[in-house]
């Protein structure tokens, strides 16, 4: 199901520039600033940020004026710090997220504030476990393994400043709505995502 989304949004991506419409192409990267919100699983712990990335393809729809549609496909990484009695784990997931947004100019000047939903599919999960005197790692394939859920639902806000009609600027904070499984434990407790980011647009 994962590679038919996918598939799906690049053969609509390529007939939009095909048909030369009032669609515009554009790539985008930033910065990532992931943590957790816990469940209620087993969960006594702290969490901190672990900066990842994203980066993937946009479009921008006009639909009428001061309003488009605004879906994109990333590559993304998210996850969370902790601190262990003897060591530091650190968490790292790759998503490949699906945000389907709407883009609502402000008052007729270069801010955006852009809202909608996010769908994220789950690639891979590495843990790393440091103690400061050796690392311990471990890299978990989703095709091969049920422990956390392939798909999240969330949503996502934020706003973008147009520099020009080509570069942009722009702030964000996802959510997953959807818990990443149902039966938290140590290995596997249970959470959601969130993610603050930052980056930058270049439309083509």
């Amino acid at each position: 199901m994962k590679k038919l989304i996918i598939l799906a949004v690049g053969l609509c991506i390529a007939g939009a520039v095909q048909a030369q419409s009032p669609i515009r192409l554009g790539v985008k990267a930033g910065l990532n600033l992931p943590d957790i919100i816990k469940g209620d699983g087993n969960n006594d712990f702290d969490t901190k940020l672990n900066p990842g990335f994203n980066a993937g393809i946009t479009l921008d729809i006009n639909l009428i004026k001061g309003l488009a549609f605004t879906p994109e496909l990333l590559y993304a990484t998210k996850g969370y710090k902790a601190t262990a009695p003897f060591g530091e784990f650190t968490q790292t997931t790759h998503f490949i997220d699906l945000p389907l947004l709407a883009s609502l100019n402000l008052g007729g000047s270069k801010l955006n504030l852009v809202v909608g939903p996010q769908v994220s599919f789950l690639l891979s999960t590495k843990n790393k476990y440091d103690t400061g005197f050796g690392t311990a790692e471990q890299e978990i394939i989703e095709d091969k393994s049920d422990r956390f859920k392939k798909s999240l639902v969330g949503g996502l806000i934020g706003f973008r400043y147009d520099v020009t009609d080509k570069v942009d600027i722009h702030g964000r904070y996802a959510l997953d709505f959807q818990k990443n499984n149902e039966d938290g434990s140590k290995e596997t407790p249970e959470y959601r995502n969130q993610v603050f980011s930052v980056g930058l647009g270049i439309k083509f």
